[in-house]
């Protein structure tokens, strides 16, 4: 294995969309602020628009870090792997942006996803580099299914309340980098 591909064909956008998680990479440019790798979950809320564009829905978290970092410099990684099957290990490296709810792009891109309350933004990413590698010491391990916390909290909350949390929590990020300003929440 260890392949580099110009760009995602049908058998590699149905390993990408078949995977239960993903995971972000994103780092600021100074040396020393914080490497941000952020877990991504939820069926459907990864997509390929594309063959070298794809995106994903960002729900509101307790951090903001992807964002921030994008605004920074846009660098990010997407890194997918197998857990069940035949091990593989795909990167798709690239330039994001964020695409936030009072973006009027957002209407129209959400539209590549399901309904999922507390959608703060869509992440497009343009893609530079996809390469795969062995995954062989990925542990496998079998799904039990996606976890309904975040999506009931969302729902709890409703619209006023996520906003309300987006404004306290996701200003900014760890490092002081500009995250979701109260002026971008709807």
């Amino acid at each position: 294995m260890g392949r580099t591909y110009a760009a995602i064909d049908d058998s590699l956008r149905a390993f990408l969309c078949r995977q239960p998680v993903f995971f972000t990479g994103t780092a600021p440019l100074t040396a020393d602020g914080h490497v941000n790798v952020s877990p991504k979950g939820l069926a459907g809320t990864f997509v390929v628009l594309s063959p070298t564009t794809v995106a994903y829905l960002d729900l509101t978290g307790s951090g903001v870090e992807t964002i921030a970092h994008l605004r920074e410099n846009g660098r990010i990684t997407l890194m997918f792997c197998a857990f069940e099957g035949p091990p593989r290990i795909v990167r798709l490296a690239g330039r994001g942006t964020t695409v936030l709810a009072s973006d009027p792009r957002f209407a129209e891109l959400r539209r590549e996803f399901p309904t999922f309350d507390g959608a703060r933004s869509v992440v497009v990413v343009e893609l530079d580099r996809i390469a795969d590698s062995c995954g062989y010491g990925v542990p496998q391990m079998e799904l039990v299914g996606d976890r309904a916390q975040l999506p009931e909290w969302a729902g709890r909350r409703g619209e006023d309340g996520i906003a309300a949390y987006q404004r306290e929590k996701n200003a900014s990020s760890i490092d002081g980098l500009v995250g979701m300003p109260s002026t971008e929440i709807p």
